[in-house]
């Protein structure tokens, strides 16, 4: 049985690899399953995006006749930000262009934030899971993290905007964590946590 993880972000592999380590099932990314798909996402939601993710994924897939012994999985995730009304949300990575740097995305946060105490600075990070199973049967989980915003990006240990976002009871941000404290707590790793839920469901 192989999982075909619906992304081509290395940092991302590694963390879904150390939390479903436990699973026995090998997993690839799309590269890695020797699949290149521009897949656009238009959905209103972290898990309408997912969704959209995995099932075109697995029609790529079906289509090669590469479905039987697979499941796929898609994620998407984002930053929400309660003083700009949930923005960059499910936009977080299209945020001020797909190609733009997250450094220069998260100082154009902070700098739309620099009169905001810290008692309004409330945010956090949101995962969606989506499975397709090959029967066609499909389940979405959910997972969030909550945290606020800083005052500048601190840590290397992260991608995206782990650098700005906080945690008060570490006292650091996600981007200072060690890769275990971030896979313990992670927006992710409890959207997983509940994806491997549904999985046991289904025998796998």
């Amino acid at each position: 049985m192989k999982i075909i993880f619906a992304t081509g972000n290395e940092g991302k592999m590694r963390e879904i690899r150390a939390i479903l380590a436990d699973v026995e099932a090998k997993i690839l990314s799309m590269k890695e399953a020797g699949l290149c798909l521009d897949i656009e996402e238009d959905g209103e939601s972290f898990a309408e995006n997912a969704l959209i993710k995995a099932r075109a994924v697995a029609d790529a897939l079906a289509a090669a006749d590469g479905f039987h012994d697979c499941i796929v999985l898609a994620d998407d995730s984002g930053l929400e930000i309660d003083c700009l009304q949930g923005e960059p949300g499910i936009h977080s990575a299209r945020y001020l262009g797909e190609e733009t740097p997250f450094d220069v995305k998260s100082r154009d946060l902070l700098r739309r934030m620099e009169q905001v105490p810290d008692e309004e600075r409330s945010a956090r990070f949101v995962c969606a899971i989506a499975a397709v199973f090959a029967g066609g049967e499909t389940v979405t989980t959910r997972g969030t993290i909550e945290g606020r915003i800083g005052y500048d990006l601190k840590g290397d240990n992260g991608f995206g905007y782990d650098p700005i976002f906080y945690l008060p009871e570490y006292g650091r941000t996600a981007a200072e964590l060690t890769d275990d404290e971030k896979n313990q707590i992670s927006h992710r790793s409890r959207a997983l946590a509940r994806m491997k839920e549904e999985l046991k469901k289904r025998g796998f």
